[in-house]
């Protein structure tokens, strides 16, 4: 029996939270470890926190250092998408939009986008599709369409613990599903034709 050639998924999230630990990191990491539970997978987590010295001064790509390069191509190179952030006044976090300002805008085309965002209470929960959507819809990206939203009550010691906030994401995941097969099929057929070539 000839071996499977279908290349697991590689999932890549992106972090905004700007301290350690993160509210946002911890609901990205939830998110990334359910969908390794639903589909084989690579993932990787960056938490921009993390690179904030490194970034916030660059104005041009070719400003950054090596680890922040690498960092934006696996972003762009990602099967999947996983972005988390942290509300700030009424909005993502500025790095967070610094960081995509990097990421060239044809990049993500048809990049399947979970899109989730933490704050201090339920009034933020637009944030979503009022900030996050939008951006992702500029790089056309396929931005899935069940958000995951959290508050702080969410959280016990920076793990997600609230049963509804992870049934949610559970539902997200299944949502997406179709989403995520066709990226990965369609990466199979790219990498077919690479090899036929």
């Amino acid at each position: 029996m000839a071996a499977d050639m279908t290349p697991s998924l590689r999932v890549v999230a992106v972090s905004g939270g700007m301290q350690r630990p993160s509210k946002a990191a911890a609901l990205a990491a939830h998110l990334l470890s359910r969908i390794a539970d639903a589909v084989p997978c690579e993932t990787h987590l960056i938490e921009l926190g993390e690179l904030a010295p490194q970034l916030a001064g660059a104005v041009w790509r070719t400003q950054l250092p090596g680890a922040i390069e690498r960092e934006l191509v696996a972003v762009e190179q990602a099967d999947v998408l996983v972005v988390t952030t942290p509300v700030y006044r009424g909005a993502y976090t500025g790095l967070f939009k610094h960081f995509f300002d990097f990421i060239h805008q044809d990049a993500l085309i048809d990049t399947p986008v979970f899109l989730a965002a933490t704050g201090g209470s339920e009034r933020h929960a637009l944030v979503i599709d009022h900030q996050l959507r939008p951006l992702f819809s500029f790089f056309q990206a396929w931005t899935l369409p069940l958000g995951v939203y959290a508050t702080d009550k969410d959280f016990a010691d920076y793990r997600v613990q609230d049963e509804a906030l992870i049934a949610r994401a559970d539902l997200a995941v299944q949502r997406a599903l179709p989403f995520m097969v066709l990226a990965r099929d369609g990466r199979a057929v790219r990498a077919t034709t690479r090899l036929a070539a």
